[in-house]
C-alpha cells in the first residue's frame, strides 16, 4: 500500500476543515427565526439534551442563537476580510511600483495605522459613522490591511527584480502587461492565504466591538451581543450563557487559523516534494 505523504495528508485535513466550516455557516444561515424565538417558560434553563447550551434569560435556545450569531459574525469577518485584503494588494503593489516618495508615505501610513491598538481604531472609526454594520465593516475593514500590504510589496519588489521580467522590459512591453502577466499571478496565492488569516481577526474584532456596545444593534444574533447579554447573568451561577458561546467562537476562529495555516504550507513549493 502506497504511504500517503505529509502534502496529501494537509491537503485532506484542509478539505475537511473547510467542509465543517461551510457546513457550520450554512446551517446557521438556515435557521429558522422561531428556533431562536423567546419564552419564558424555558428561561434561564441548564444545559441538558433539550438545550445542550442551555436558554438565556428570555428562553431562547442558546445552541441555536450561538450558530445563529456565527453565521451573522463569519457573514462580517468574510466581508471586511475581503475588502481589507483588495485594500492590501492594491497598496503594496502601489508602493513596489510607484515612486520613492509614494512608497514612503504608504510606508508612514501603515506605521501610523499599525501603531494605533485595533480595537481603539475600530471603536473610533464604528463611532464616528454611526456605529452598526456600515461602521463596523469600514472599521475593520480599514484595519486590517496593514501587514498584507507589507507582504505584497516585498514580494512585488522580488519579482519585479527577476530576469524574466527584464526580458519582458527590454522587449517593449508595458507596466500593465507586466502587472497582469507576471506579477499578479504570483500574487494570487498570497491573496487567498492572506484572506483566509485575516479572517479570524475580523471576526475577533467584530464580537468584541459588538461586545462593546459599538458594534451591531442589540437586537442581532452575533456572538459579541450574546457574550455581552450574559455579563450580567454570570455572577448568579448562569455559567453556560457566556463559557458556551465564547468557546464555539474560539474554536471557530482557531479552525479557520489551522486552515490558513495548511492553505499556506499546500501553496509552498518548497513542500511539494513533502
Amino acid at each position: 500500500m502506497k504511504k500517503i505523504n505529509r502534502r496529501t495528508k494537509v491537503l485532506i485535513l484542509t478539505v475537511i476543515m473547510a467542509i465543517v466550516f461551510v457546513a457550520i455557516y450554512l446551517f446557521g444561515i438556515f435557521i429558522p427565526e422561531e428556533a431562536v424565538a423567546g419564552s419564558f417558560l424555558n428561561a434561564k434553563k441548564a444545559p441538558s439534551w433539550e438545550h445542550p447550551f442551555g436558554t438565556d434569560a428570555l428562553g431562547r435556545d442558546l445552541l441555536m442563537r450561538t450558530l445563529k450569531g456565527l453565521s451573522v459574525s463569519i457573514t462580517v469577518g468574510i466581508a471586511a476580510s475581503v475588502i481589507s485584503a483588495v485594500i492590501a494588494v492594491f497598496v503594496g503593489i502601489a508602493a513596489a511600483t510607484g515612486s520613492k516618495r509614494l512608497d514612503a508615505f504608504i510606508n508612514w501610513c501603515i506605521d501610523l495605522v499599525m501603531g494605533v491598538p485595533h480595537t481603539i481604531l475600530v471603536i473610533l472609526i464604528s463611532f464616528a459613522l454611526g456605529r452598526g454594520l456600515k461602521g463596523l465593516l469600514v472599521g475593520i475593514a480599514s484595519t486590517h490591511w496593514c501587514s498584507l500590504a507589507r507582504l505584497i510589496r516585498g514580494e512585488v519588489l522580488q519579482l519585479r527584480s527577476q530576469q524574466y521580467v527584464a526580458v519582458s522590459r527590454k522587449l517593449g512591453k508595458s507596466s500593465g502587461w507586466i502587472l497582469i502577466h507576471h506579477l499578479l499571478p504570483h500574487l494570487v496565492p498570497q491573496f487567498f492565504v492572506g484572506l483566509i488569516l485575516l479572517f479570524p481577526h475580523a471576526v475577533l474584532h467584530e464580537a468584541s466591538i459588538s461586545f462593546l456596545g459599538f458594534g451591531l444593534p442589540p437586537e442581532q444574533p452575533a456572538i459579541g451581543i450574546i457574550l455581552s447579554e450574559s455579563m450580567r447573568y454570570i455572577s448568579t451561577g448562569m455559567w453556560w450563557q457566556a463559557v458556551l458561546p465564547g468557546l464555539t467562537l474560539v474554536l471557530i476562529v482557531l479552525l479557520v487559523d489551522k486552515l490558513g495555516d495548511n492553505l499556506r504550507t499546500i501553496l509552498d513549493p518548497y513542500s511539494a516534494q513533502e
